[in-house]
């Protein structure tokens, strides 16, 4: 039998054509990749634990390293979350230890088009992606393979909006029927404690109760208070001015730990405007008067993702109970009074009428480049914009401060500074700061800033708190076992275990602090442009555009005519600390 001759074997072989099937994908070594948000009906290790255990049943390969997000919601793009940021930085490194990115569920990690964006990256790296929906590795090559992620995209976010759908629904169905409180700080005149037991048989049976409205028996004659200066012909401020006179804590105050965004240093109109007009004060259960609004981080970048907003809801979304929920401040005939006098005293005008029922402001044709951006040296509150002399001015009047205030006495009656004398130093603090060459030395002091955030101080302060409320609450016992009667001490125990409940409420809804990635840094300054030309010949809208989107501050120091300027270019100075 003649032996068949390859009359091509010298060329495949010097072209290096391979005439055989591909040999099967051998062992490798592997990354995981998982996320939970903080919607999870489960713990954050279980559910890494789960994902984890189902990618490895379909791969061959060695999971070496694993990422994991905790807290991250799907839609957010991949360079915004923390460990999957981390992934893709780890890309660029030649000794990362890994070759391949498996995934215990596509639909967690990816949303909308988000794979379609990542995929790209990571092969540019010759690194292989293992999905679970796939059954296998990703092939980009395979037309099939696109299809199905592209539709996995459409699935993850399909089922985001119909869970969020859903719980409203369901939400407002419990607050309309049943006077549920959906939880939430409670209203100033209110406590949160604990009510009836869950009506979820299986929450029932963890001993876990609804919490619901209880009066505070000191801020409730408060409330009722300002609700009977107003019909009596008060303003808001007047009625602020009566209560910061007789050393009243407002509300801030009263309560600090479930007020950390507030100074507390005294009642302003605003928080009497803002008492005046919650329905809750009523006895009525009240849910959706503001509501979470996802906007493009950056509208010319799809792909940078959404930040969320919160924004008034309009009156159809707005749900009320069909039965008082909770007991009442003030009865319902005396709210409906005092909204009707708010209105009266708007009378015809748009725009009296918006700052009487804090609806969006009116644009009142004057730009204000620094609106919300110049605080006071002396007192740390912001100074307001006004016109003056046809010229922009920024003022901070000492009347507006709280009698008794430990500022009050250095404090100028008026503090004003020009606009005019803000915008040339800052714009060229600015024109050095985001140059080309110094732009590589402004974001190492930003992520370097960033790295020194002690998150942990505010769940400490938590921790502390339900530790002393326990501590508390065990005192209470033994003096009750040592014979003492129990009436005497019950509304000592009552209070102990509403503050260990709202502590450790706060604690479990504290959010999970952002970090920020080099590439994040960078791209949101760089979105911007040039920013020289922008601050050299820019309108003003953009410029005050640029000047929020970099979180500028100004502190004007009166008495050493001096300005202190900081910026924290990160789209949410909550992340980072501010760089000087």
């Amino acid at each position: 039998m003649t032996e068949q001759v390859n009359e091509w074997a010298v060329l495949d072989d010097l072209y290096g054509l391979e005439t055989t099937d591909l040999d099967p994908v051998g062992e490798q070594e592997l990354a995981f990749y998982g996320r939970c948000s903080t919607e999870d009906n489960q713990d954050p290790e279980t559910s890494c634990q789960w994902q984890l255990g189902n990618a490895e049943k379909f791969v061959s390969g060695r999971i070496v390293k694993s990422y994991f997000d905790i807290g991250q919601s799907r839609s957010v793009p991949w360079h915004r979350r923390t460990e999957a940021a981390k992934l893709l930085d780890d890309l660029r490194d030649p000794g990362r230890g890994w070759a391949g990115i498996v995934v215990g569920e596509g639909t967690r990690c990816w949303f909308g088009n988000q794979f379609s964006l990542v995929a790209p990256r990571i092969h540019a790296y010759g690194v292989s992606i293992w999905v679970p929906e796939l059954g296998g590795r990703y092939d980009p090559d395979n037309v099939t393979h696109t299809m199905m992620m592209n539709m996995l995209g459409g699935l993850s976010e399909s089922e985001r909006q119909h869970v969020q759908q859903r719980t409203r629904a369901s939400m407002n169905a419990q607050v309309l029927n049943e006077g549920r409180h959906q939880g939430g700080r409670a209203p100033y005149g209110y406590l949160v404690v604990d009510g009836p037991p869950h009506p979820n048989p299986n929450r029932a049976a963890d001993n876990l109760k609804l919490r619901i409205l209880s009066l505070d028996a000191a801020t409730a004659p408060v409330v009722q208070r300002i609700f009977r200066l107003y019909l009596e012909g008060r303003s808001d401020r007047a009625i602020a001015t009566e209560l910061n006179r007789e050393n009243i804590p407002c509300p801030s105050a009263h309560r600090p730990e479930q007020n950390r965004h507030r100074s507390g240093d005294g009642w302003q109109a605003t928080t009497v405007g803002a008492i005046l007009q919650n329905p809750r004060y009523t006895g009525y259960a009240v849910f959706g008067r503001w509501t979470k609004t996802e906007l493009l981080l950056d509208p010319d970048d799809v792909a940078a993702g959404n930040i969320v907003k919160f924004k008034r809801s309009p009156a159809q979304r707005i749900v009320r109970s069909r039965r008082p929920a909770h007991a009442a401040i003030v009865s319902v005939e005396t709210f409906t009074q005092a909204t009707l006098e708010r209105k009266k005293r708007a009378g015809a005008g748009n725009r009296a009428r918006s700052r009487l029922e804090r609806t969006r402001p009116i644009n009142s044709g004057n730009t204000y480049l620094f609106r919300g951006r110049v605080y006071c040296e002396i007192c740390n509150r912001k100074m307001q914009g006004e016109m003056l002399r046809k010229a922009v001015y920024y003022r901070c009047r000492a009347r507006t401060l709280p009698p008794g205030s430990s500022v009050r006495e250095i404090h100028p009656p008026t503090v004003n500074l020009r606009e005019a004398d803000i915008i040339e130093p800052v714009d060229e603090w600015l024109s050095t700061l985001f140059h080309p060459e110094h732009l590589d030395r402004t974001i190492a002091v930003l992520l370097a800033e960033q790295d020194d955030i002690d998150s942990d101080t505010r769940r400490a302060s938590l921790r502390r708190r339900i530790e002393l409320a326990s501590t508390r609450i065990e005192r209470h016992l033994a003096a009750i076992e040592a014979g003492v009667d129990a009436q005497m001490i019950v509304d000592a125990m009552n209070a102990a275990q509403a503050d260990k409940a709202s502590a450790q409420v706060e604690l479990n809804n504290l959010p999970t602090q952002e970090l920020f990635s080099e590439t994040e840094l960078r791209k949101l300054i760089e979105s911007h442009g040039d920013i020289r030309l922008i601050l050299a010949g820019g309108a003003p809208e953009n410029k005050k555009e640029l000047y929020n989107a970099i979180e500028l501050q100004v502190r004007y120091a009166h008495l050493e005519h001096r300005m202190i300027i900081t910026t924290s270019p990160v789209g949410d100075s909550a992340g980072v600390r501010r760089g000087t």
